[in-house]
């Protein structure tokens, strides 16, 4: 079981949406909690909220909540910037890689610039952030790393070619970072979190055929799952339960695999988009 209670807590993308939620949660259950987000006023803000929930608890430094301006895709800022966690808010004990940016454009929509930022966000920042603070928890003999990856990391689907293959990036990163902490680092653990569309803005515009099979999930529904899968050191959560049959489809012939996603609307999901037209993380 990893306790929340008095743990270090850093959330890479919190000053909106998801991340957010993720922030006050945290705090509400007694966490240190610290932000990181490109929108720095927006990340003062949560915390600002988050401090409502810190100041009623006491001891061991728990409640305390920090922000920081940080592009996660940036590796030396990254560096930079939990060099500065570590001498203001101490060691983190739970890393949450929430930042992430969609497009939602066919291919050849894409500028390129723009299919290399969607991987610096998505998966590559990944690499930069567990790097920094993956040693403290080592030598600690204690911590989790969560990513937050998608649906889109199981199954592609049109207007989502950058961002479902930054995402199969991120479901592969955090499949062999847990083999390896398993051999060397056992007392580390680790949570991969695969939703399908969530209620943020992000994906404003997205459709779905069937609500009740593949509904868009609700924040704060995706919120509190994450959080129990922190708790009881799930290595999975995907949700909805259809999430979960991808793996089964899998083992179907191509064109079947094809039809099926045809059927239940997963290729024609994106096709009125428009998302919040964010430029970063």
């Amino acid at each position: 079981m990893t306790t929340i209670n008095n743990k270090h807590v850093l959330i890479t993308g919190g000053a909106s949406g998801l991340g957010r939620l993720l922030a006050l949660r945290c705090a509400e259950l007694g966490a240190a909690v610290t932000i990181w987000d490109l929108d720095a006023t927006g990340a003062e803000a949560v915390a600002a909220e988050a401090q409502a929930f810190a100041g009623r608890i006491e001891a061991g430094g728990a409640g305390t909540i920090h922000a920081f301006a940080c592009d996660v895709g940036d590796r030396e800022q990254v560096y930079a910037r939990a060099d500065e966690v570590r001498a203001t808010a101490g060691p983190v004990d739970i890393l949450v890689n929430n930042a992430g940016i969609v497009s939602g454009k066919p291919l050849l929509e894409l500028s390129d610039e723009r299919i290399e930022l969607t991987f610096k966000v998505n998966a590559l920042a990944l690499f930069w952030t567990t790097k920094a603070f993956l040693p403290g928890m080592i030598d600690r003999g204690s911590g989790h790393v969560v990513t937050v990856a998608s649906a889109a990391g199981l199954i592609g689907s049109p207007r989502e070619t950058d961002y479902a293959a930054s995402k199969f990036a991120a479901v592969g990163f955090n499949e062999a970072l847990r083999l390896e902490l398993k051999r060397g680092a056992p007392g580390i653990r680790t949570t991969v979190v695969c939703p399908f569309y969530i209620d943020t803005g992000m994906f404003a515009g997205v459709k779905t055929r069937f609500p009740l099979l593949l509904p868009i999930l609700k924040e704060a529904d995706v919120t509190g799952r994450i959080l129990r899968g922190i708790q009881h050191d799930q290595a999975q959560v995907l949700m909805p339960f259809m999430v979960r049959t991808l793996p089964a489809m899998r083992l179907l012939p191509v064109w079947a695999f094809d039809r099926l996603a045809d059927f239940f609307g997963v290729t024609t999901a994106m096709d009125e988009f428009t998302g919040r037209g964010e430029p970063g993380a």
